[in-house]
């Protein structure tokens, strides 16, 4: 046979085959040529070629479709060969292939849109860019058209090769991406030394780069920047700033993406200061420390100063980083300090060694050269002052100073074995470290002999003292003397007189008063101990003495004038004639009267005064009177028999005439009545009187010239009772308001208790004010009757009571609920139980979705649920329950609630075309509120449509479906939160016709 070797390339081509042969041995003289689908034999195309031609190009063909390709060559004599052959075109790449991250560091997706033509599937190849390594091979259906690539490396670039399958021909199309970058973590910035900080951090495998900013941030510049490829945990900073905080920032690069990252703060370690002195300033008391500025920054310095060199600090001063020195004022002189400058940045410190310095010493102060009464030696003293010790020099005037040291702790020293009559010198001076204070200089003579038997006398004068003496050994000059009042200390009188003297007489002094006087022998300017004699004048006799009587208590009154000068005390002498035993009593000088208590009722007093002074003394002439006679006793006041009636009832104590009752009003103190009785009569009522009335009693007796009153006495006539009580529930609260009208008459108030019905507790009281008509009982129990009663009050009595029964409004139940148990015909109601009582409940169940009756129920006080039965499914209620109590009611709020709906009956599914799905049911009972249909692809159980429909939707068509493709379709009928579902139905929908050529 003769074959034409037919062979078919597209030359990389997808919509194009070209088509070679061999031309027959002697020549064709044309060619026929068809082109038909491989699988339904559908001619496509038709072609010829002339003679000599070998070749010929299909165009406009479907990339990856199966060709089948018929050549007729014509021969000579009309013969013809035929030959077939079989190709398929190359497919299409994919088009708009994207790969996204997605924000994601673990995974990339990818996406495109599906090539034209054929294909037999896809084939993915997913590389790592870095190691070229494969890391995902994967083959996926023709009609895919996305991947996920999961678990791949953060901050990593990937290559994605997408190749359409066709045969053994393919298209490929590729993409780089990059996955998003991890975030480093444990960012730490640490000072390594002065002038470095160390960087650190953990996670840095997934950014493939690393970027670091350190700022200064204190110059707020951008000290360096750094970037590190992946894998660097680790970095230092060199040739920093000491004592400087830095900023430290941290980003992760990975290709187009870039995510900031933890941020860190740290000081470089300051310098410590360098040349730290301590010296004494030129202001006294202070010392001035001084150091030179290391390199680098600093916080501030804190310049610690303490006494000694293992001291406690006594000065903390803080100053700022570009000081270099401080003064420390009002230190203790003589003192030894120490001080050290610490630099600190942020939390770190640097500090100097210690440096110790004196302040100067003070002198001594109050230095004093005393001889303590001694002719023969001299106390030098002076304070102490700080430092370590002092230096004394002494010597008589004109005289060479001997010189000697004490140690600190030492303020007084003794020179004994002196001539009497002597001036010394003294001087005084502190040392402390290398420094001496100026000197303290004071002078003091030795004392002279005294003289000897100084003798004070009055010789019974009142104005006048005597003073004599016998003279002092030789060494005299003169003598001086100063008198004083003892008391006071004011000093009366100065005396000089010459060595000859030995008595003087002081005059025009006060009587009665003690002086002191005070003598010494001079010798230069300074005088001999003391010799001291002291006397009293004469006083005088007290004048003006009266004696007044007192009632309450029963007493006599003494008083009296005071005479000229002064007294030591007063002396009272009381008695009668009566009466053997007498009263002595010793008063202060400053006390003018005096009150004799327990003396006998109607007896006449003789009273005298006496004054003493020191061991002298004068008295007064004598004054009398008479006690009082004493009162009735034991007076009573009760209300009568009436609320106009009062009965006054006493005891008779003795003496007197008749008795004067005296009616008042206790407010107006007002005399409104006055009856007299005879001696004798111990009672009286008195009648016409205000009702709750408060009113004052008072009995007057007299004996003899006096006239004395009983002690008042109070009493209350019985008030009435209020009028027209009620007592009415009120509605907003647990409570009772109380109404009364007010009676004639007074009152103080008024008392109200309150009893709880078959309760055995105590009964509750209240008070009200006596101008209130009304109160309210609050926090009583609900629905509870009580027994109220009412009084009114004066004083201590009560008016007859008045009671009223009320009740009060029950409480409302609470936590109502109603429920569905899951069915489709009955409700569940509950509620918590309220305080207080009840008689019953009535429960009202309300129909929202029919106009059918509403259902009544009553149950007892101690029900908290009811069931309700045989209701309408798929419909909305209403319940509420009010506590009745009486003819008072508390309703709950309402709440409402679904039966479950029926499912739809008679579901059925048709397919009106290829990609069209519908569904139609039939409504069971009332119809639902609502319905939801949804429609699932059987194959993968994922849901590819929901609709939700009103009440009045018997069927619903689903569009744009896949065709011959098996779904499963339910129907829900909703009725509020419920719904019931009908069984799934599956259905497939209609395959595509058939092609046509």
């Amino acid at each position: 046979g003769i074959f034409l070797n037919l062979s078919v390339s597209d030359h990389g081509r997808s919509d194009s085959l070209l088509l070679s042969w061999d031309e027959p041995e002697g020549g064709a003289e044309g060619y026929l040529l068809s082109l038909s689908s491989l699988g339904s034999g559908t001619p496509l195309q038709n072609g010829s070629a002339g003679p000599n031609i070998t070749s010929f190009w299909f165009h406009g063909l479907t990339p990856g479709m199966h060709y089948k390709i018929e050549v007729t060559a014509m021969l000579a004599c009309m013969e013809t060969i035929s030959q077939t052959v079989t190709a398929q075109t190359s497919p299409s790449p994919v088009h708009n292939l994207s790969l996204s991250s997605g924000g994601s560091s673990a995974v990339l997706h990818a996406s495109w849109a599906h090539a034209h033509g054929q294909r037999d599937g896809y084939h993915l190849a997913l590389y790592h860019s870095d190691t070229q390594t494969l890391v995902r091979n994967a083959s996926v259906l023709p009609n895919a058209s996305t991947f996920l690539f999961d678990g791949l490396l953060a901050g990593s670039e990937y290559a994605l090769k997408v190749s359409t399958l066709a045969g053994s021909s393919q298209a490929s199309t590729s993409i780089h991406q990059w996955t998003a970058p991890s975030i480093p973590t444990q960012l730490r910035l640490s000072p390594g030394s002065s002038t470095s900080l160390v960087a650190s951090w953990a996670g840095a495998g997934g950014a493939a780069w690393l970027h670091l900013a350190l700022h200064n941030l204190l110059t707020q510049t951008v000290t360096m920047t750094l970037s590190a490829r992946r894998g660097l945990t680790n970095y230092t900073f060199q040739h920093l700033h000491p004592g400087t905080q830095y900023w430290l920032g941290l980003s992760a690069t990975a290709g187009p993406y870039t995510v900031g990252g933890p941020n860190a703060t740290a000081w470089t370690y300051p310098l410590s200061p360098g040349n730290v002195t301590l010296s004494s300033a030129e202001e006294q008391s202070s010392l001035q420390a001084c150091w030179s500025t290391p390199a680098g920054e600093r916080d501030f310095y804190l310049v610690t100063l303490q006494e000694g060199e293992d001291g406690a600090p006594t000065r903390n001063i803080s100053v700022s980083g570009d000081n270099s020195h401080v003064t420390f004022h009002g230190l203790s002189p003589g003192k030894q300090y120490s001080v050290q400058v610490t630099a600190v940045a942020g939390p770190y410190r640097a500090s100097t060694h210690r440096t110790a310095a004196w302040t100067q010493p003070l002198a001594p102060s109050t230095v004093s050269l005393s001889s303590q009464g001694s002719p023969y030696s001299l106390l030098a003293s002076w304070e102490e002052a700080m430092g370590e010790g002092y230096v004394l020099a002494f010597s008589p005037v004109e005289h060479p100073m001997k010189n000697s040291s004490l140690l600190r702790g030492v303020t007084n020293f003794t020179y004994e074995g002196l001539h009497p009559g002597t001036l010394y010198t003294f001087e005084v001076s502190t040392v402390a470290g290398p420094y001496t204070s100026m000197p303290q200089r004071t002078a003091n003579w030795t004392y002279p002999l005294p003289l000897e038997q100084l003798t004070l006398s009055n010789q019974g004068h009142s104005t006048s003292l005597q003073a004599s003496w016998r003279a002092a050994p030789t060494g005299s000059t003169s003598y001086t003397g100063t008198l004083w009042e003892t008391k006071s200390q004011e000093q009366v009188r100065n005396m000089t007189v010459g060595s000859n003297w030995t008595n003087v007489t002081f005059e025009d002094l006060v009587p009665g008063r003690q002086y002191t006087l005070e003598m010494a022998a001079m010798a230069g300017p300074y005088r001999s101990p003391v010799r001291s004699a002291t006397d009293w004048t004469y006083p005088l006799a007290p004048a003006g003495v009266t004696l007044t009587n007192t009632r309450r208590p029963l007493g006599l009154s003494a008083f009296w004038d005071k005479a000229a000068g002064d007294v030591d005390q007063f002396h009272l002498q009381l008695y009668s004639k009566s009466h053997p035993a007498q009263r002595n009593i010793s008063v202060g000088p400053n006390t003018h009267n005096f009150t004799f208590l327990g003396l006998s009722p109607g007896i006449q007093y003789f009273l005298k005064v006496t004054v003493l002074a020191g061991p002298y003394r004068s008295s007064s002439h004598f004054a009398t009177e008479w006690t009082y006679p004493l009162s009735l006793a034991n007076v009573s006041v009760q209300p009568g028999q009436r609320p106009q009636e009062l009965h006054v009832s006493w005891v008779e104590s003795g003496g007197g005439r008749d008795h004067l009752v005296q009616l008042s009003v206790a407010e107006s103190l007002s005399i409104i009545r006055n009856v007299s009785v005879p001696r004798g009569v111990t009672q009286l009522d008195l009648e016409g009187l205000v009702p709750g009335s408060r009113y004052r009693v008072e009995i007057i007796s007299q004996a003899g010239p006096h006239r004395i009153s009983s002690q008042t006495a109070v009493g209350y006539t019985v008030p009435l009772p209020p009028l027209s009580l009620s007592a009415s529930p009120v509605s907003t609260a647990w409570a009772l308001a109380v109404h009364w009208e007010t009676p004639p008459g007074q009152r103080d108030g008024y008392l109200l208790s309150m009893h709880e019905e078959g309760s055995s507790a105590p009964a509750r009281s209240l008070e009200a004010g006596k101008d209130s008509t009304n109160v309210t009982l609050a926090r009583l129990a609900p629905g509870t009757c009580y027994l109220v009663g009412i009084w009114a009050v004066a004083g201590p009595y009560r008016s007859l009571p008045k009671n009223v029964t009320g009740c009060t409004v029950p409480a409302a139940p609470t936590n109502l609920s109603l429920t569905n148990p899951g069915s489709s015909s009955e409700l569940y109601t509950c509620w918590n139980k309220p305080p207080g009582r009840r008689d019953h409940y009535r429960v009202i169940l309300y129909s929202l979705s029919t106009q059918s009756r509403d259902r009544v129920q009553t149950l007892g006080p101690d029900a908290q649920n009811i069931t309700w039965t045989h209701l309408e499914a798929g419909s909305r209620f209403a319940v509420q329950v009010t506590a009745v109590k009486g003819l008072l009611e508390a309703s709950s709020t309402n709440v409402t609630q679904w039966t479950h709906p029926l499912a739809p009956a008679n579901l059925t599914l048709g397919s009106p075309s290829a990609s069209a799905l519908q569904v139609s049911w039939a409504a069971t009972g009332r119809r639902a509120e609502g319905y939801v249909v949804a429609v699932y692809d059987t194959d993968s159980s994922s849901r590819v449509g929901r609709v939700v429909l009103g009440a009045d939707a018997r069927s619903h068509t689903f569009r744009n479906l896949s065709p011959g493709t098996r779904y499963s379709v339910a129907v829900r009928a909703t009725a509020g939160p419920f719904h019931t579902s009908t069984p799934n139905l599956t259905h497939c929908t209609r395959k595509y016709d058939a092609l046509l050529a």
